[in-house]
C-alpha cells in the first residue's frame, strides 16, 4: 500500500483528487503540520474492510485483559454447565415484566 504524505497546506490543494487516487490503488494519505504527522486519510474501502474488523479485535482483547469480568464469564459458564440457569420467560415473570 503506498503512503503519500501532505502538509496541511499541501492537502488543501489535493484533496479534491483523493477519491480518484483512492480507486486506482489501495493508499494511505498522512497529513503533516511543522513535518509532524496529525491525521490520516484512508479509502471508506480500507477503512471498513482493515480498520472496523480490527475495532472487534480490540475489544476482544480488552475483556480477556479485564479478570474481573472473565471470572464473572467463567462462572456464568459453569452455572450453565450444572444446569444452574433459568429461562428468560421465567426471570420476566419473578421480575413482573409480563
Amino acid at each position: 500500500m503506498r503512503e503519500y504524505i501532505y502538509s496541511l497546506e499541501e492537502i488543501s490543494e489535493v484533496i479534491t483528487d483523493l477519491p480518484e487516487l483512492f480507486e486506482q490503488e489501495p493508499a494511505i494519505v498522512t497529513v503533516t503540520r511543522h513535518g509532524k504527522p496529525v491525521m490520516t486519510i484512508l479509502s471508506t474501502n480500507f477503512y471498513k474492510e482493515v480498520i472496523e474488523p480490527l475495532d472487534s479485535v480490540l475489544e476482544t482483547i480488552e475483556v480477556l485483559q479485564d479478570e474481573e469480568l472473565m471470572a464473572s464469564i467463567r462462572r456464568g459458564m459453569k452455572d450453565i454447565e450444572e444446569g444452574r440457569v433459568r429461562s428468560w420467560e421465567e426471570v420476566k415473570r419473578e421480575l413482573g415484566w409480563e
